[in-house]
């Protein structure tokens, strides 16, 4: 399989070749998940070393990834495959370290604290475990290719699962790498099996293992396949169309612009949390903000990478999808809307301008245009609307009818207008006051959706143990009281 050069179409070499696993060829990795038993490689009554040798493993590839020679090389590993500034670069691998690093030593077994309750009478006492699954699968996405795969395969790894790994062909060497840091720093090899291969390949391999639970992250297109082909056994953190709110109270226009830039426009649009849609309230039209975003978003160039190639979509399909939303009643670009110029990013690529396509808020909620407005274009793309203090129930209307809940801002200093967005929304990651954004390091916080049972969460303890274990209770019963008799039967 050869990965082309994102970047340059007349490139004469890939930036590499891997294998593109067939299904024919898929034996030795149902042998080897079918090999780990229910109860894990480990689990806080059988092999309890691990925890200590995981947290020991952790530490020392934490340490790598913050030191200066290992930061860079992995930001350059990102860089190679999925185009995105330095700065952005280094923040993955920063994030990932620290992540790293927090689950270092003896926080691992921590992972695995369990709870006891007295029992009826003595002698029983009633312990909940936190136990592994087993067999597991990762199916991770193309835009971190270093955070995402990284934090979820270590999570599995914690609470004693055996993984297999299938990072997104464009991007899958760089997990390669980091696997081999992980082998260095003495993580056994036969934990992690690494499968290069496309969608339908893993596909196969789900139906043919006994794969416990399967962690996505990506579109929600694949996530209702995988929904279908696992029963259900899925954890999923898929498409987000992301919104952001200004309240009514107006200030730091410059930093909210920034923010918004940010937001809709850091790493070319590609976060599944990238800002989708801005509800920007009269007062902050006024005050001129969404000149504001436009000037820094010009700022951004293909040279630093401070925009680069969309790598699921066309050129042709994001602006015909342009084309769409701006030809609503009441419509208009306002900024963007172009092809870059001047580059050789393949056409299997998309090469455009950050965007920005404003739309009436009355138009927006029209049974034949919000799924238009509403469609993920997974790129440098936003909708823009605005609104008065008399309309914010049609604000909270889009939001309810909006079908997925990854994460959102509410950039207010209001407490009754936080409080009246955030107790009717229910976006699972979601960010108030005047700093508040829709992307965010997620090392620090809980990241996933929220109203979906099969949410994933990534990043805190909470979510580690939420996703990668399940509960088990052992209730012991030991002491038989003196001078017990025989009841009668009931």
């Amino acid at each position: 399989m050869s990965i082309p050069n994102p970047l340059n179409k007349h490139a004469s070499n890939p930036i590499c070749i891997q294998p593109a696993t067939t299904t024919s060829e898929l034996q030795p990795f149902v042998d080897s998940l079918n090999s780990c038993p229910k109860t894990g490689l480990h689990n806080p009554i059988r092999n309890i070393d691990r925890y200590l040798m995981l947290g020991d493993v952790s530490r020392k590839a934490g340490e790598f990834l913050k030191s200066e020679e290992g930061e860079e090389y992995f930001a350059r590993a990102i860089m190679q495959c999925m185009p995105k500034s330095h700065q952005q670069a280094l923040g993955e691998v920063r994030v990932t370290a620290n992540f790293l690093l927090n689950f270092s030593s003896d926080q691992v077994r921590f992972l695995a604290r369990g709870f006891s309750v007295p029992g009826d009478h003595d002698g029983q006492e009633s312990r909940g475990y936190r136990f592994p699954y087993g067999p597991v699968m990762i199916i991770s996405p193309f835009n971190f290719p270093l955070e995402i795969p990284v934090l979820q395969l270590m999570g599995a790894l914690f609470m004693g699962n055996k993984v297999c790994l299938k990072p997104a062909e464009k991007v899958g060497f760089v997990m390669e790498l980091f696997l081999r840091l992980l082998h260095d720093c003495g993580l056994p090899k036969s934990d992690v099996d690494l499968l290069n291969s496309v969608g339908p390949v893993a596909g196969e391999l789900l139906q043919r293992a006994d794969v416990r639970v399967t962690q996505f992250t990506g579109s929600s297109t694949v996530g209702e396949l995988l929904s279908e082909q696992t029963r259900g056994k899925v954890k999923i953190e898929d498409a987000g169309f992301d919104w952001k709110i200004l309240g009514p109270d107006v200030g730091d226009t410059e930093y909210v612009a920034w923010q918004s830039d940010q937001d809709a426009y850091a790493c070319t649009g590609q976060k599944c949390s990238a800002q989708s849609m801005l509800f920007a309230h009269d007062n902050w039209i006024e005050s001129g903000v969404l000149d504001d975003i436009e000037r820094i978003a010009r700022d951004r160039k293909l040279e630093d990478l401070t925009v680069g190639p969309v790598l699921t979509h066309t050129t042709e399909d994001f602006l015909e999808h342009v084309e769409k939303v701006s030809s609503i009643p009441g419509a208009k670009v306002l900024f963007g809307g172009k092809e870059l110029s001047d580059h050789n990013i393949p056409e299997c690529y998309g090469a455009v301008e950050p965007t920005a396509v404003y739309v009436p808020l009355e138009e927006i909620l029209k049974e034949g245009n919000f799924d238009v407005v509403c469609k993920e274009i997974f790129g440098p793309f936003q909708v823009v609307t605005s609104y008065g203090s008399s309309e914010i129930s049609s604000v909270l209307e889009c939001c309810e009818r909006m079908s997925h809940h990854l994460t959102a801002a509410v950039v207010s200093n209001d407490p009754s207008f936080q409080q009246a967005v955030l107790g009717s929304t229910v976006n699972g990651t979601t960010y108030v006051g005047r700093r508040a954004r829709t992307t965010g390091a997620p090392q620090n916080h809980w990241f996933g959706p929220a109203g979906d049972p099969r949410g994933a969460g990534i990043g805190s303890i909470e979510a580690i143990q939420m996703v990668w274990s399940c509960h088990r209770e052992i209730i012991h019963d030991n002491k038989v009281q003196e001078g017990w008799t025989r009841p009668k039967c009931t």
